[in-house]
């Protein structure tokens, strides 16, 4: 047995946690994504110490050591959650650290009880499963999945159009345990046609999925079929801006005023960001037509040949009565009503029309498991201007321009669930408009990584993205995931491009998330095992 697992103090051990948490860090603070591939051999060393030791060692002594990893790589990538909420921040780190380091100790389970192939296989469809279940649990929060850690690094990953942002999770993995099998090999001596074979196949494992995508990023080519997009970043400051008619209406002002600094009579879509307007009470989705602002909006479109328009706003829909009210309604003075982030769509004719956010942010815009914790709505704190949890659209839907073209409204945090996204496309969406508000986060991390996340969408749709950001980045992104015209942080901006819409259907746009569901599978049936040989054991 190797020193290096027989003599290994707890300093030794707590270091080798720590390096993990950093490494994989660095990839959600601008460094390249490829510091990944070996970002997990500090904890698989160590994983291997407690494995070889496992007579002296209990599995929970490893679960200790991974949590610390998780632990520190959650508080460097999303510490700037705790700009809109402390006590969110807060739960988002420690619960997300914990099943993360549940994960691996489910990895280690079966790495002291299988044969070394098997128990790696059993760690990574483990944490695949996991991170699927991250995009469909009422606590959904996939933000560090890694192959999200790439979303800067474009011309590597052109093949997430066939896997979806799972695929850079596989890689990720992968990588990482062959290149810790290459190490052991190494340092046990193993022969030289061994250690040959495995180095070659970490080399293939490396080399080839990034080949194969320079060379699909450098053969695209996006279809003519172009719309003349304006977005607007009117740079209102979330944590200080006013509520009532004349901040509303203040807003508005700046709004137009920057749109008319770049319109054209060449425009076909104006875009402006997450909830521009928020007196949810003045913006009933039944009667939109009433709204002062819909009317003006609509009066300064009526100035611009054939322009169109797409923005967010907070909404509300009023219910006859209680039986009538869907199970996130209000009620105030008799009247229950729901409470929308919803994009508002106007076509050529002064026409208007709602999507409602359908992904909400869990703790924030809605409590989660709501059915057994509905005694705590009131404690959601909700980054628009109201409390209590919002309603929300079931199904996505696209807006329908004056072409017959189809554009995807997206609202913030739905940009970061790829496989949501496929259903917009499914419906015949050729662009994709991304609406968010990132100031709440401040000049941190956080805005910058969410817009990474726009040039994975554009890649696995293979559709352009227009981005309106309240205070930035607004940008647009191509079908290849290059990103055109970035924005000042915190400033009025107004940017015009010329997009290519598209109607040809991708692989991952059809099947999804497969990798996950195959993962989930084999992850069941090597759970069943570890059961039954626990049980025999026993």
């Amino acid at each position: 047995m190797l020193k290096i697992y027989t003599d290994m103090s707890r300093l030794t051990r707590d270091v080798l946690s720590i390096s993990t948490g950093v490494l994989l860090s660095l990839a959600w603070l601008g460094f390249p994504g490829w510091v990944l591939f070996f970002a997990f051999f500090p904890l698989l060393l160590l994983e291997n110490f407690f494995v070889s030791r496992k007579t002296e060692f209990r599995g929970v002594s490893f679960w200790g050591h991974a949590f610390l990893a998780f632990l520190i790589w959650n508080i460097i990538s999303t510490w700037w959650i705790s700009y809109a909420t402390v006590a969110g921040a807060l739960m988002a780190i420690v619960a997300n650290s914990l099943l993360m380091s549940l994960v691996w100790w489910l990895g280690h389970a079966a790495r002291r009880n299988f044969r070394a192939n098997l128990g790696f296989l059993a760690l990574a469809v483990f944490w695949i499963s996991f991170e699927y279940f991250h995009f469909h649990w009422d606590i959904e929060w996939p933000w560090l999945n890694l192959g999200n850690g790439l979303a800067n690094n474009v011309k590597m990953i052109q093949w997430y159009e066939y896997t979806g942002v799972l695929g850079g999770t596989v890689w990720i993995l992968a990588v990482n345990i062959v290149l810790f099998n290459v190490y052991l090999n190494i340092r046990n001596s193993a022969g030289a046609r061994v250690v040959l074979y495995s180095g070659g196949g970490l080399l293939f494992l490396l080399l080839f999925p990034w080949l194969f995508s320079r060379s699909m990023y450098n053969s695209y080519v996006e279809d003519e079929n172009p719309l003349n997009v304006l977005v607007v970043q009117p740079n209102i400051d979330p944590y200080n801006e006013a509520y009532d008619a004349q901040a509303e209406n203040k807003k508005l002002n700046v709004f137009t005023r920057l749109a008319d600094s770049k319109i054209t009579e060449n425009t076909d879509l104006v875009i402006g960001p997450e909830t521009v307007f928020e007196r949810y009470p003045d913006w009933n989705v039944d009667n939109l037509e009433y709204n002062y602002q819909f009317r003006q909006l609509t009066d300064w479109m009526s100035k611009h040949h054939n322009v169109e328009m797409l923005f967010g706003a907070s909404t509300c829909k009023v219910y006859r009565d209680e039986e009538s009210a869907s199970s996130t309604a209000r009620k105030s003075n008799e009247v229950y009503y729901d409470v929308y982030n919803s994009a508002v769509f106007v076509n050529e004719n002064g026409e208007g029309s709602t999507y409602h956010k359908s992904i909400l942010v869990p703790g924030v815009e809605k409590m989660p498991f709501r059915k057994y914790m509905g005694f705590l709505k009131d404690l959601v704190i909700d980054l628009g201007g109201t409390t209590g949890s919002l309603g929300r659209q079931d199904e996505p839907s696209n807006f329908t321009l004056k072409n017959q073209e189809q554009v995807a409204p997206v609202i913030c945090y739905e940009s970061v669930f790829g496989e949501y996204l496929t259903r917009f496309v499914s419906k015949g969406a050729g662009l994709v408009v991304v609406i968010t508000n990132d100031g709440w986060w401040r000049n941190t991390p956080g805005y910058k990584q969410h817009l990474s996340y726009s040039r994975l969408r554009a890649i696995e749709t293979r559709r352009s993205v227009a981005r309106s950001a309240n205070t930035g980045i607004s940008c647009f992104v191509n079908q290849r995931g290059d990103i055109l015209q970035a924005t000042n942080w915190w400033e009025e901006a107004a940017i015009a491009q010329t997009v290519n819409l598209n109607d040809k259907i991708t692989f991952y746009v059809k099947h999804g998330d497969f990798i996950a569901r195959v993962a989930m599978f084999m992850a069941v049936l090597i759970l069943l095992f570890l059961i039954v040989k626990r049980f025999i054991k026993e």
